[in-house]
């Protein structure tokens, strides 16, 4: 319930005051936390120095101070979800390679836009929901039904479709067959049944989920990423389509699939490190 609370208070001040004036009271927030959030603080400082090992720590404590302030700025777009319209792209978003997502999707075998934990990939979707495409994104379940529903509203406000997280694959399939788009994020694995991939030379979990869904019923992954720009405008950046013809080596086609995006996230999280917003431990032993 408390949870539910500050984030009704959130969405209260975000919506209270001028978008810049709001980024100003979150990143004072997130200063306050960051100086006292010691825990959060040495997760994301551990998992930016995997990233760069040789980076000095100063260095390194500036691109975690942004990260925490990028999310803040994130959870205000969150929140002034219901003012995110086609004004707003027109005024505020880049829409990189978009043809990249028409041609996937002329193919009638369906897409799966993928992301990462990374700029702000929640307002990207409601971007693509509101540009008119067939959309649905899955989204862990929270345990607070009150927050569950907070969160399901802001997306579903703006034209997105979610699936839960624990009773994915029947939907999602069902989207594929109808020639729709699933967007899914690659960079955590949730069910404890993920690949263990070599990601900035070291081993973690990736999940298998996105790389299965496209052997399985031939949907069209396309990598895609809403970064944030230093006047806080956005770029939705599509990514070239991976599409790979499955064989009977189930093993090496998840492989291969999980290779290939595993490779264009460590290029943006290496290119944009103080926007990836992971605040668990990535690498464990």
């Amino acid at each position: 319930m408390f949870n539910y609370l500050l984030y009704r208070i959130g969405k209260f001040i975000a919506l209270l005051f001028p978008l810049k004036i709001s980024y100003r009271i979150a990143v004072l927030a997130s200063d306050i936390h960051y100086f006292f959030a010691g825990q959060d603080r040495k997760i994301v400082q551990n998992n930016l120095r995997a990233v760069f090992p040789q980076m000095p720590k100063r260095q390194l404590n500036k691109i975690c101070i942004n990260t925490f302030r990028n999310f803040a700025k994130y959870l205000v777009d969150f929140f002034r979800s219901e003012k995110i319209d086609h004004n707003f792209i027109k005024n505020n978003v880049i829409i990189e390679n978009q043809d990249y997502l028409e041609e996937s999707l002329a193919k009638g075998r369906g897409v799966i836009l993928l992301s990462a934990h990374l700029g702000n990939w929640e307002l990207g979707g409601m971007v693509v929901a509101l540009l008119g495409y067939p959309f649905w994104e899955v989204a862990m379940t929270h345990i607070d039904k009150n927050v569950n529903k907070f969160f399901n509203a802001q997306r579903e406000g703006r034209g997105a479709k979610v699936i839960p997280l624990g009773n994915a694959v029947r939907q999602c399939l069902d989207v594929f067959k109808n020639d729709g788009i699933v967007a899914l994020v690659g960079d955590r694995d949730f069910s404890g049944k993920g690949s263990v991939v070599d990601f900035f030379g070291k081993p973690t979990i990736f999940p298998e989920g996105p790389a299965e869904f496209s052997r399985k019923i031939g949907a069209v992954i396309v990598p895609v990423f809403m970064l944030r720009n230093p006047d806080d405008s956005f770029i939705l950046r599509f990514e070239k389509p991976l599409d790979f013809p499955s064989t009977p080596d189930k093993a090496n086609d998840l492989k291969r699939l999980i290779g290939s995006y595993k490779l264009i996230f460590e290029h943006y999280i290496k290119n944009y490190p103080d926007q990836w917003c992971m605040f668990r431990r990535f690498w464990k032993e």
